[in-house]
C-alpha cells in the first residue's frame, strides 16, 4: 500500500544537504514527527506516548539501579535494602521503577483494547498488530524476571511456580525447566540469567517498537471510523490529516501531563499500594507462603492458568485423547499462552467487512462483556484456588477464549452493522463543524 501523500523533507542549507546525501536521519525524523494523521483520533490514541514515556523511564531508572545492585542470593535482598536506605534518591528511583511498570502495563492494556474496539488488527495493520503482541510478550517477560530481582519471599516463590509450568511440557518439559534455572531449582544461577536478561530485553523491546512505529507509518494510523485515509492525492489526503506536529503532538503531551500527575501522586504516598508485603521478607526456600500470587499485570492469565482443573471436563477429554499426555497442568499452561495466542489472531478471526466497533451494535455488547471478563479473570487471579472462585475462573476463561474463537467469526456473519461515513473528513465535521452559518471556529481535533 503507498503512504499517504504528503510533503517530505527537503534540505535547505549546504551543511543539511551534505548531511541528507550521506545520512539522511534529519530526513527520518521530519517525516516521521510530521506524518499526515486521521483528524477525528480521539482521547484513546493517547496510549502511545505514555507507552513511549514508560519505557524510556524504565531504561533509565533500570540503568541507576542496576549500578547499585549485586545479582548474588545472598546479596540481592541487602542491596535493594541498600538502594533505597543509603544511596542518595535511591528509594525515589526504585519507587519509579517499581510503579513505572504497573503504568506501561495500564497503559498497553488500554492500547490493546483500543485496538480490539477499532479494528486496529485488520487488514493492513495485521503485521502491525503481531509486532504489537510480540512487545507484549517482552514486556511480560522482563516484568516477570525483573520481579524476581529484589530477591523477596514472593520474588522467589514466584519464581519457582512459573518456572515450575515449563517443567510441565511433555518430553521436553525438565531440560528445559534445567537450562532456564541454570540447575535444578531456582538459585544463584537463576538470578544472573533473570538479571542477564531483565537488563537485555528492554533493548529489544526498544528496537521492536522501532519496527512497530516503521509499520504503521506505512500502513497509516487507524481512526474511530476505520475508514482509511484517502490516498489518491495530496489535495484529497489534507482532507483526512493533519499533522502529527503541533496537533497530536500537543494533544498526547497534555494527555501525558494528566496522567503523570497521578503517577507522581502513587510514587510520592503510595508507592507500595500495588506491591506484596512479603516482598519485603529475604527469600527462605524453606517457608512458603501462604498464598503465592503474581503481580496484578499477571493475574488475568495466572486465574486462566489456575481455571483448567483435572476435574474439567474438556481436560479430562484431552487426557483421554492424548493418552495421559496432556494433564491439568499442562492443559493450563496451554491455555495461558493460547489466551495471548488468540488475541493475536484476531485480524483472521474477525471476519466482519466493518472494522470500528462505532459501527456495529451487536459486537459492541460482547466487547464490553469481555472488558468486563478481563477485570473479573484479574479479581479472580488474586483469590485463593477455591470455590466459588475456581468455577467462576472457569467461565471467565470460557468466555475469552469463546469470544475469539465463536463470537468473533459468527458476527460477522450474522450482525448487521451500521454505515461507516464515507470519509474521515465527513466524519470529523459531524462532530467538530459549526451547526450554524457564519465564521468559522478551529477545534481540536478529538473527542
Amino acid at each position: 500500500m503507498a503512504g499517504i501523500p504528503h510533503d517530505h523533507y527537503e534540505p535547505k542549507t549546504g551543511g543539511e544537504q551534505w548531511l541528507h546525501k550521506r545520512l539522511p536521519i534529519v530526513g527520518l525524523l521530519y517525516d516521521t514527527i510530521m506524518i499526515p494523521t486521521p483528524k477525528n483520533l480521539n482521547w484513546m490514541w493517547i496510549w502511545g506516548i505514555v507507552l513511549t514515556f514508560c519505557l524510556v523511564l524504565q531504561i533509565v531508572t533500570g540503568i541507576i539501579l542496576v549500578m547499585h545492585y549485586t545479582p548474588h542470593v545472598d546479596l540481592a535482598f541487602a542491596s535493594i535494602e541498600h538502594i533505597m536506605r543509603n544511596v542518595n534518591g535511591g528509594h525515589f528511583i526504585r519507587y519509579l521503577h517499581m510503579n513505572g511498570a504497573s503504568l506501561f502495563f495500564v497503559a498497553v492494556y488500554m492500547h490493546i483494547f483500543r485496538g480490539l474496539y477499532y479494528g486496529s488488527y485488520k487488514a493492513p495493520r495485521e503485521v502491525t498488530w503481531i509486532i504489537g503482541m510480540l512487545i507484549y510478550l517482552a514486556m511480560m517477560g522482563t516484568a516477570f524476571m525483573g520481579y524476581v530481582l529484589p530477591w523477596g519471599q514472593m520474588s522467589f516463590w514466584g519464581a519457582t511456580v512459573i518456572t515450575g509450568l515449563f517443567g510441565a511440557i511433555p518430553f521436553i518439559g525438565e531440560p528445559i525447566q534445567t537450562w532456564l534455572l541454570g540447575g535444578p531449582a531456582v538459585d544463584n544461577a537463576t538470578l544472573n540469567r533473570f538479571f542477564s536478561l531483565h537488563y537485555l530485553l528492554p533493548f529489544v523491546i526498544a528496537a521492536l517498537v522501532a519496527v512497530h512505529i516503521w509499520a504503521f507509518h506505512t500502513t497509516g494510523n487507524n481512526n474511530p471510523t476505520g475508514v482509511e485515509v484517502r490516498r489518491t492525492s495530496k489535495a484529497e489526503a489534507e482532507k483526512d490529516t493533519v499533522s502529527f506536529w503541533p496537533y497530536f503532538v500537543i494533544k498526547d503531551l497534555f494527555a501525558l501531563a494528566v496522567i503523570l500527575v497521578v503517577f507522581f501522586a502513587i510514587v510520592g504516598f503510595m508507592p507500595n499500594y500495588l506491591g506484596h508485603p512479603d516482598n519485603y521478607i529475604e527469600a527462605n526456600p524453606l517457608a512458603t507462603p501462604a498464598h503465592i500470587v503474581p503481580e496484578w499485570y499477571f493475574l488475568p492469565f495466572y486465574a486462566i492458568l489456575r481455571a483448567f482443573t483435572s476435574e474439567v471436563w474438556v481436560v479430562q477429554f484431552a487426557s483421554f485423547v492424548t493418552g495421559g499426555i496432556v494433564d491439568a497442568k499442562f492443559f493450563g499452561v496451554l491455555a495461558m499462552f493460547g489466551a495471548i495466542a488468540v488475541m493475536a489472531l484476531a485480524p483472521w478471526l474477525d471476519t466482519s467487512s466493518v472494522r470500528s466497533g462505532r459501527y456495529r451494535p451487536m459486537f459492541k455488547w460482547w466487547f464490553w462483556l469481555l472488558a468486563l471478563d478481563f477485570m473479573l479473570l484479574m479479581w479472580l487471579g488474586a483469590m485463593p484456588a477455591e470455590e466459588p472462585y475456581a468455577t467462576f475462573s472457569l467461565i471467565a476463561s470460557a468466555y475469552w477464549f469463546a469470544y475469539f474463537l465463536v463470537i468473533l467469526p459468527l458476527l460477522g456473519v450474522i450482525e448487521k452493522p451500521q454505515t461507516p461515513p464515507a470519509t474521515i473528513a465527513d466524519d470529523f465535521d459531524a462532530h467538530y463543524a459549526p451547526k450554524t452559518g457564519g465564521t468559522k471556529t478551529v477545534v481540536s481535533p478529538g473527542e
